[in-house]
């Protein structure tokens, strides 16, 4: 499960875009993996979003749609 404070810990990597991340995984709607990973690849191209950007909200998906495995 994904909480607030580990979307915050995502967003405080080094080189990521720390709005970008929380606004992003904080408004996910986990009921579809497929259409947030989609929403991801334009968002990214969109508004040019660096690796480590991307590299964070795919932690953040991983972690939303993993049940039962630790982070």
């Amino acid at each position: 499960m994904l909480t607030q404070e580990r979307i915050i810990e995502l967003s405080k990597r080094r080189g990521v875009k720390e709005i970008a991340v929380q606004n992003f995984l904080l408004s996910l709607d986990c009921s579809d993996a497929l259409a947030a990973y989609a929403n991801l690849q334009l968002d990214a191209r969109l508004y040019r979003w660096n690796a480590a950007t991307v590299k964070a909200i795919e932690q953040g998906l991983r972690e939303a749609f993993t049940v039962g495995k630790k982070k």
